[in-house]
């Protein structure tokens, strides 16, 4: 059992990053409220790919809790039963959560690939906990990250439903962000302590501080980034898919103070990346850190001069996940050493 642990440990933070990037193509597509309810999506555990199976039907069996679209608004089955020949509105009660009742199939789907990613990183998590009890002797913080891990991906099923039935609140979308940061710090934490560094580390301990700095600077760009996204959400639903290039009319100063503070993190990497030329070492992972700079910089150049498009907005605040993850396991790799 003991040796499923780090396979498990990869796999769960591989899911995580997944779960990270569907989000965003959730979020780019409009599609958070594919599915209206939750954890079911329209009352059903596979979702519906027409809009016909949304309509009340005569002589058909509803289950507990089906949901369908009656005068645009949704209608919850109260309990099993077969309709008759005529709708009687005695066997259904109002969905009380929100008020959206509309049913596109692209955005269904979308969020249903997203829920089902989460269930299986969920899935993931749990089995990593159970087998990092196998080295609850010789390393207990295993388990006591594992069991951490669990429980914050049981607040981002929670988190997930009340997003929804908030119908998409942006604070609690950025809370739910950064949940998944820290799930994401804890296993980058973990696989940290299962790695076997080379040993010129020893030497490149004094690094710590400028390597909280990197993470920091980071932090703040996804903070102010999701700041952005959120104008960003609000031009794309008054201009809708079509219409990217009015996206950016008249941002707000901080678009131009994030775009401006990609320098600040570009020169603390250049220098941060000249004090390990000047060591004659320069470990892999910062090598990583370096490409995943220049991607970030790049994608933003791309969002913003070429009217934001398809996967440019998902790919990058994946990237910006990966360079957290990345920084995040260098400082615990020199920190180790130390």
């Amino acid at each position: 059992m003991k040796k499923l642990y780090k396979p498990f440990l990869i796999t769960s933070l591989v899911l995580v990053y997944l779960v990270i990037a569907a989000g965003s193509v959730v979020r780019m597509t409009g599609s958070g409220m594919g599915c209206p309810d939750w954890p079911k999506c329209f009352g059903y555990f596979i979702p519906p790919t027409e809009r016909a199976q949304l309509d009340w039907k005569p002589n058909h069996f509803y289950k507990n809790g089906q949901v369908i679209i009656v005068d645009e608004s949704l209608r919850v089955a109260a309990t099993d039963f077969v309709s008759s020949l005529n709708y009687e509105e005695s066997n259904w009660k109002p969905y009380t959560k929100h008020d959206y009742a509309i049913f596109n199939p692209t955005h269904t789907w979308i969020e249903f690939i997203n829920r089902l990613l989460g269930a299986l990183a969920g899935l993931a998590t749990l089995i990593l906990l159970i087998t990092a009890f196998g080295k609850l002797k010789t390393d207990p913080i295993a388990p006591i990250g594992s069991a951490f891990v669990v429980l914050g991906m049981g607040f981002q099923g929670w988190l997930g439903k009340t997003v929804v039935d908030s119908n998409l609140l942006p604070f609690k979308i950025t809370i739910h962000m950064g949940m998944a940061l820290l799930i994401v710090l804890v296993l980058i934490y973990l696989l940290s302590r299962e790695q076997k560094t080379e040993a010129q580390y020893n030497y490149i301990t004094r690094f710590q501080g400028l390597a909280v700095i990197a993470i920091i600077l980071s932090l703040i760009q996804i903070g102010m980034g999701t700041q952005v996204r959120q104008y960003v959400d609000g031009q794309m639903h008054q201009y809708n898919l079509t219409q990217a290039s009015q996206w950016l009319l008249n941002p707000p100063s901080l678009f131009y103070f994030h775009r401006s503070f990609s320098i600040l993190v570009l020169l603390v990497h250049a220098y941060w990346g000249y004090l390990f030329i000047k060591t004659n070492h320069i470990p892999s992972v910062f090598k990583g850190i370096v490409i995943l700079v220049g991607l970030e910089i790049l994608t933003g150049i791309w969002m913003a001069y070429f009217d934001f498009p398809f996967s440019s907005q998902p790919l990058h605040l994946v990237l910006a996940s990966l360079l957290f993850g990345a920084q995040s396991f260098l400082l615990f790799i020199i920190k180790g050493k130390s």
